[in-house]
Order: C-alpha cells, then sequence, then structure tokens
C-alpha cells in the first residue's frame, strides 16, 4: 500500500518539509497493521525501528514485578513511538500495545539514521518531540506525587474527551487508573464524586462531560 505522503507531513519528524524531501523519505517507510490489544513493542527487547500511528491509538507503559501497569502515554495518529531506543542504542524501556486495531508507519533504525544525516531539518524536529516526551513525564511525576486521585482523573477526561469524530481513543476504568497510578474501583469512585459534583453524567456505559470548568477546577488545570 502506498504511504500517504498528506499523513508524513503531519507528523512532527517532518513537518516544514517539501514534497520532494517527503517523498524519498516516504520510500524508506514501511505500513504495518495490528489487532487490537497485540503487543508492539516489548520492554527489555531490542529495538529495530521507529514507528508512526498512522490510524487508531497506542498505549505505552511499564510494568512493575508484581504485574502492576503504568501507563506513561497513548500515542495518537501523526505521534512516534520507540524513539529513545532508536537513538540511543539500547533495549526497549517501555512496552506498547494496540488499543484497538492500529495501523503504524515503520521506519528501519538504520535508515532512521540515514534520514536524520540527509535532512537537517527532521534532526532538528526529533529534539522538538524528544523535548516534548520529556515535558510529558514531567506532567506525568507532577500529577502522581501532588494531585490527589480525582483532580488525575478530572485532568485524564479533559485530555481524552472526544467530540465523536477525532481520533482520541475510548479509555476503559482498567486503563484510565493504569495512567492514574491507582485501582480501577478508586477510578470508579472518583468518576462518580465527579458526577455528584456536576461535571461528568454517566449515560449507561457512556460517560458524558457536563460541565468543563469544574474539570479543570478539581483537576488543577488553568486551561
Amino acid at each position: 500500500m502506498a504511504i500517504s505522503i498528506e499523513l508524513l507531513k503531519s507528523i512532527a519528524y517532518f513537518s516544514s518539509l517539501s514534497f520532494a524531501e517527503l517523498e524519498s523519505i516516504g520510500q524508506l517507510v514501511s505500513e504495518k497493521s495490528v489487532d487490537r490489544n497485540e503487543l508492539i513493542l516489548w520492554e527489555g527487547e531490542p529495538s529495530e525501528a521507529l514507528y508512526f500511528v498512522a490510524f487508531g491509538a497506542v498505549k505505552v507503559f511499564k510494568t512493575s514485578a508484581e504485574g502492576k501497569e503504568q501507563i506513561l502515554y497513548i500515542i495518537r495518529p501523526g505521534e512516534s513511538l520507540n524513539d529513545v531506543p532508536v537513538f540511543d542504542g539500547g533495549p526497549n524501556p517501555t512496552s506498547a500495545q494496540a488499543i484497538g486495531p492500529v495501523v503504524l508507519y515503520q521506519i528501519l533504525k538504520v535508515d532512521v539514521e540515514s534520514i536524520l544525516q540527509r535532512y537537517p531539518k527532521v534532526a532538528v524536529n526529533a529534539l522538538k518531540v524528544l523535548a516534548q516526551k520529556v515535558r510529558q513525564l514531567m506532567l506525568l511525576i507532577e500529577d502522581l506525587s501532588f494531585r490527589h486521585v480525582i483532580g488525575r482523573v478530572a485532568r485524564i477526561l479533559l485530555e481524552y474527551a472526544g467530540n465523536g469524530t477525532d481520533s482520541r481513543p475510548r479509555l476503559t476504568q482498567q486503563e484510565m487508573a493504569a495512567m492514574v497510578g491507582t485501582a480501577r474501583e478508586v477510578v470508579g469512585r472518583s468518576l462518580k464524586a465527579l458526577e455528584e459534583e456536576g461535571a461528568i453524567r454517566m449515560d449507561r456505559h457512556r460517560l458524558v462531560i457536563v460541565d468543563k470548568q469544574v474539570l479543570r477546577e478539581i483537576s488543577g488545570t488553568p486551561y
């Protein structure tokens, strides 16, 4: 299947490149389809390629010795995963799993190095992407260290609330628990409390955000 140049253009790594440059890079990109819940990367395994999500969503997570899962990121279309081991040559620091059906674009590690040498703009963009991911991790540490569970849940609802037409995944309570570092039952109680505050409404198996301002106040998010 032909690689979408428009999708490549939307990826932060390749922003500001010309059509001819994108076409050239597209020759090094291959497509891979992944089923729901299929593991894409395993923590500790060697890295072979840099991946970009073309369709669907992927969760990136760490697993403790006791089997507890901590989700670090949810990767959406246009975003990358597995950046760190591709650049430092070490093993995968995290695992990655498809939340639903996923289509990935992949570039082999050796080809990534060639692209960085040939297109300095990509190297600059890569630095920005990595800096943004460090910032996301700092926000996660802040959340886990200083924010109450109900505030963390409120922030996740603000970040991942979709309008039904975008690419944001529908998260289960278990996935939300793995993001905020708690048990599923605690997330359930937090959702109930948010409903009592008038911030959300539970409509059967569907969660509806009623008042985003209340969520912002509870989460401590200014915008």
